[in-house]
């Protein structure tokens, strides 16, 4: 039988936990506050490039390795600015296309080209992306989509044209998703469409001898799939920092 006495140390007991629920969720909300909101990303990456032009406009044909470096700075967990620089080697054959070529005279023609590319892109995320600790509502895993403009080196052999070295500049466009595999650890997958401002990727420079113009009319284009791994560094100042904005 419960009496008032039993009554009066139930509720005591009950203060008790309460302030110790409040002393705790304080304690959690101040480490949040603390952690560190890191603005700059350093990584590699590693993937598929596949060249997409007059010789081939399959997106799966042709893919061959590539490997890049990547740089991000964080303006908040929505969005970024990203350095990409990329290396492959890509390749194409007249074998994969059915229309008359005159610049061949319907001879085989078969090229390889090593291509660099240069970019800075603009990433939206669709969440806000972190740790759940950086900004409240963060999450590990995001879409993201991508933009930007940069230029493209490449060096065909053979080279119809005469020229073997070309730069031009080039807009990507893509698509992705991240993933943070630790506090400090970022895995990245995206696809992206690269649209040059030259027809001489492949060595060949208007093998239909037809007279375009536009800005990516009769113009080559390449596509990569990478894998990057990026690492958190410079964590803003905590003083300068409110989870609120």
């Amino acid at each position: 039988m419960f009496t008032a006495t039993h009554t009066l140390h139930l509720l005591g007991y009950g203060r008790h936990a309460g302030l110790l629920l409040f002393v705790l969720s304080l304690c959690v909300t101040a480490g949040a506050q603390d952690a560190p909101e890191y603005r700059l990303e350093l990584g590699a990456s590693a993937g598929l490039a596949a060249y997409q032009g007059d010789l081939n406009g399959n997106l799966l044909r042709g893919q061959k390795p590539a490997f890049g470096l990547l740089a991000r700075y964080k303006l908040n967990p929505r969005m970024a600015f990203a350095l990409h620089i990329d290396h492959s080697r890509l390749s194409g054959s007249s074998d994969n296309v059915d229309t008359w070529m005159p610049a061949i005279a319907g001879q085989t023609y078969d090229f390889k080209s090593s291509v660099t590319g240069a970019d800075v892109a603009f990433e939206y995320n669709c969440w806000p992306f972190g740790t759940g600790r950086e900004y409240f509502g963060a999450r590990h895993f995001t879409p993201f989509v991508t933009f930007g403009a940069g230029l493209v080196f490449a060096k065909a052999t053979p080279a119809l044209n005469g020229r073997q070295s070309v730069a031009a500049f080039e807009t990507p466009f893509g698509l992705g998703v991240k993933y943070k595999v630790a506090d400090r650890l970022n895995l990245i997958a995206a696809w992206t469409m690269h649209f040059s401002g030259t027809d001489r990727i492949d060595g060949l420079d208007d093998p239909y001898g037809i007279e375009s113009s536009g800005l990516f009319k009769n113009t080559d284009c390449y596509s990569t799939f990478r894998l990057s791994l990026s690492y958190d560094l410079w964590a803003k100042c905590r003083a300068c920092h409110n989870d609120d904005e």
